[in-house]
């Protein structure tokens, strides 16, 4: 009934709307459509945008959790804490971000790209600062929970505005779909370039592990490349290298990450220009709980949202705990960081892939068989027993549905937005509150995620710096990996079929888009005739 529906509202709007062909009108609109194309360095400057959120997402994601454990040796209990309470602390910040970005002033250099700048000092300063092992021994957790917290909120300022000047880099749904592309090609690139710093200079200085009193350890249960002509006493496995060579070189991993991030800040700034919005006036400025109203009002919104929450949940969870996965349960302790490396190559590899098939069969389709080509290799990683070679190709093809989950979601709220401004033409510039509400949603599950993950190895009997994990973490962390995601997959996919937008519903809204674009170009250009009249 409501496909008929909608069939009905864009044959009558078309209906309606026949009229005379106006040649003022008409050259606007090509020049319009002139401008609303976009360059391949204008695409290539924006996509690299996005880099700096991914590097740093991704480091944090993989590491934060096996560094603070194994080498701020921290309790797995305070561990949990501060990912929790840094997660939900940087899902808060996102919606209050997004409505302080919605009442911004346009300024010279646009709404969204001041924010940009700003943040970008002070995010990279607080991200140094959040892997350096402070002397104090009892400030430890306050350390980490104010320098996370912190980055979080100042990388909320970059990536918020960032992530809805996708709207305003064209008014083509074309240009800003292969914007999305190349941004989203970028990211994974990001995330390769976070994986492969970060873990190849820090595995280059892996933590000594201890032996835990009992402890009957071999070379081969271990990791034979661990312990290959090292020394091995009753209580320290020692590779030949100290924990603080390890702090050292987790400290030039960070550093050399934050010049990244300033570099491609400063390409993003000179490289895309700011289009200015509608002529039309903007929507009264709104509190910022009508601001939840007005986002959670419209369905197709909740509905992707809910769908994409319990997708991108899995994945974090995923994230979180594979280096810890790789390291106790497959024994690979000095070959994590290239495993997850594998991953990360295959996802950037197979982007385009994914956005030639959401193009050819729509995205809702790429949406089922996208996210759920991960779920066999998540039972195989689990099952098969412990093999290298096996788990280079097992990576390598969940690699490719991870590429699903990154391109996807972000593909697809644009149409989100553009169907609620179809329906609500006169209620303008709340882009950066639909965005901000997605990764506010997406943030505080994995914050939770990451807490009870963490928490739950800390009942299981984690030891810190074990060289062995006692039989309960292996089953948590298979657990952690596979079971849990692959049930958070489905929940989502399920909740993802009653998502109202198909291609259908989307060209209608395109096509409706460009009629109220060629309305306001007539009534642009019968003001400028009235003008000159007078």
């Amino acid at each position: 009934m409501a496909k008929g529906e909608g069939a009905d509202q864009y044959s009558n709007n078309s209906l309606l709307t026949n009229k005379p062909v106006n040649p003022d009108v008409v050259k606007l609109a090509r020049k319009r459509e002139q401008c609303g194309r976009l360059t391949i360095c204008n695409k290539l400057c924006y996509a690299v945008g996005g880099a700096p959120y991914q590097i740093t997402g991704c480091a944090l994601g993989f590491f934060l959790q096996i560094y603070l454990l194994d080498v701020a040796q921290l309790d797995p209990f305070y561990a949990s804490i501060i990912l929790f309470v840094g997660r939900a602390w940087d899902a808060v910040t996102d919606p209050i971000i997004g409505f302080m970005v919605s009442r911004s002033p346009w300024t010279r250099f646009g709404r969204m790209l001041p924010w940009i700048v700003f943040s970008t000092p002070l995010a990279v300063v607080s991200y140094f600062l959040i892997w350096y092992v402070p002397v104090i021994e009892d400030g430890k957790v306050i350390w980490y929970l104010v320098f996370y917290c912190l980055f979080q909120t100042l990388q909320t300022c970059f990536h918020v505005p960032y992530s809805a000047l996708t709207m305003f880099i064209s008014e083509d749904q074309k240009e800003r779909d292969s914007a999305t592309a190349y941004r989203m090609t970028v990211e994974v690139l990001g995330t390769v370039i976070g994986t492969a710093v970060q873990g190849q200079i820090v595995g280059m200085a892996n933590p000594p592990c201890i032996l835990a009193p009992g402890d009957n350890v071999t070379t081969e249960g271990l990791n034979s490349s661990l312990l290959l002509g090292q020394e091995v006493n009753t209580t320290v496995i020692s590779p030949g290298i100290t924990l603080d060579q390890t702090k050292t070189a987790y400290m030039i991993a960070s550093g050399a990450i934050c010049s990244i991030y300033i570099l491609c800040a400063v390409v993003l700034f000179f490289g895309v220009k700011e289009k200015k919005e509608s002529p039309r006036p903007r929507s009264e400025l709104m509190s910022f709980w009508q601001g939840i109203g007005l986002v959670m009002g419209h369905r197709p919104y909740v509905k992707l949202v809910m769908g994409f929450l319990f997708t991108s949940l899995a994945f974090m969870l995923l994230e979180g705990n594979f280096a810890l996965f790789c390291c106790y349960t497959l024994g690979f302790r000095n070959d994590f960081q290239n495993i997850l490396l594998v991953i990360m190559l295959a996802a950037m590899l197979t982007i385009p892939f994914w956005q030639w098939f959401l193009t050819k069969f729509g995205k809702k389709n790429a949406v089922y068989i996208g996210t759920s080509s991960v779920i066999p290799f998540m039972i195989l990683v689990v099952c098969v027993k412990s093999n290298l070679i096996i788990t280079y190709m097992v990576s390598f093809a969940a690699g490719v549905g991870v590429a699903a989950a990154f391109l996807l979601p972000w593909s697809m709220l644009p149409d989100v937005v553009d169907d609620f401004q179809v329906q609500n033409p006169d209620s303008k510039g709340h882009e950066a509150i639909f965005y901000s509400f997605y990764v506010f949603f997406t943030k505080f599950a994995s914050g939770i995620s990451l807490g009870i993950s963490t928490l739950s190895l800390d009942f299981a009997g984690y030891i810190t710096r074990g060289c062995t994990q006692p039989e309960n973490v292996d089953i948590t962390l298979k657990v952690l990996v596979s079971a849990a995601p692959i049930g958070l997959i489905l929940i989502g996919l399920v909740l993802f079929r009653s998502y109202p937008i198909d291609e259908e519903r989307r060209q209608g809204n395109r096509k409706l888009l460009q009629e109220q674009r060629e309305n306001e170009a007539d009534s642009e250009t019968d003001s400028t005739e009235l003008t000159n009249m007078v």
